[in-house]
């Protein structure tokens, strides 16, 4: 049974507060990112796979914007499922498995989705294991579904530009946190382990990383397009771009 929280929504905003201090322009990659959904659905109810989902950020707007789809969410951060479960309240199903793995697909409810959905998660994964997902993503859409990864992918043509806009955004950042108008990653994170519900979920979570995540790694675009090309996706390309970020896109 999940641990009573307060007040789910309480930390759903700070969660969307601490991330929108990374990333400024968080909602329009999700627009971007359910109208390619829009665009393959042919007026159904989407069946939404939320990949690395955390607290729900990709579930809840996916449930806002189609009232009847399917969405299931699958991490492995018990204090970040723990949210997203008291948030969604039933809406969705919710599976703790392992993306390192290729054993994660045995948990999932269905066979197949019409979307599957991730955002600045993927780049915690070594090159090797992400090319290997992208061709496991593929099998758990349906012919014409389509997989949408929103993450920092830099343009590769633009390397110097986008070195200025990372700098320009990270002492904007800073500057906020200096502040005090927002928390920051590790902020965050103290206040979810003095929680008394998050408190033993946030014990959990270091014990699933000692040393944080594994080192984060983030190729250029191109990396993406071409590794999802190899995984056997039909058609792949960029549908959005914000300065150092993008969200890509395959159809299988």
């Amino acid at each position: 049974m999940s641990p009573y929280i307060v007040d789910p929504w309480a930390w759903q905003e700070s969660w969307d507060r601490q991330q929108e201090a990374y990333l400024p322009d968080r909602e329009h990659r999700f627009t971007a990112m359910l109208d390619t959904v829009d665009a393959v659905l042919d007026g159904r109810p989407p069946r939404v796979l939320d990949l690395a989902g955390g607290t729900g950020s990709i579930s809840l707007r996916t449930l806002a914007r189609f009232p009847a789809a399917e969405p299931t969410l699958v991490d492995l951060d018990p204090a970040l499922l723990a949210i997203a479960a008291a948030s969604l309240a039933g809406r969705a199903t919710i599976v703790t498995a392992d993306l390192g793995t290729t054993e994660w697909r045995s948990t999932l409810p269905h066979q197949e989705y019409d979307a599957v959905l991730t955002a600045t998660a993927m780049h915690w994964l070594p090159a090797d294991r992400l090319g290997q997902l992208y061709a496991e993503l593929r099998d758990v859409l349906r012919p014409g579904g389509v997989f949408v990864n929103a993450d920092h992918m830099p343009d590769d043509t633009l390397p110097e530009l986008t070195k200025r806009l990372m700098d320009r955004a990270r002492d904007r950042r800073n500057a906020r946190y200096a502040a005090g108008s927002t928390l920051s990653w590790s902020e965050w994170w103290e206040r979810a382990g003095a929680d008394p519900a998050l408190a033993p979920l946030v014990a959990q979570r270091h014990a699933i990383y000692p040393t944080g995540h594994s080192p984060e790694w983030n190729p250029p675009v191109s990396w993406h397009l071409a590794a999802l090309t190899a995984a056997g996706f039909s058609e792949v390309g960029t549908v959005w771009r914000g300065g150092p970020d993008a969200v890509v896109a395959a159809v299988r």
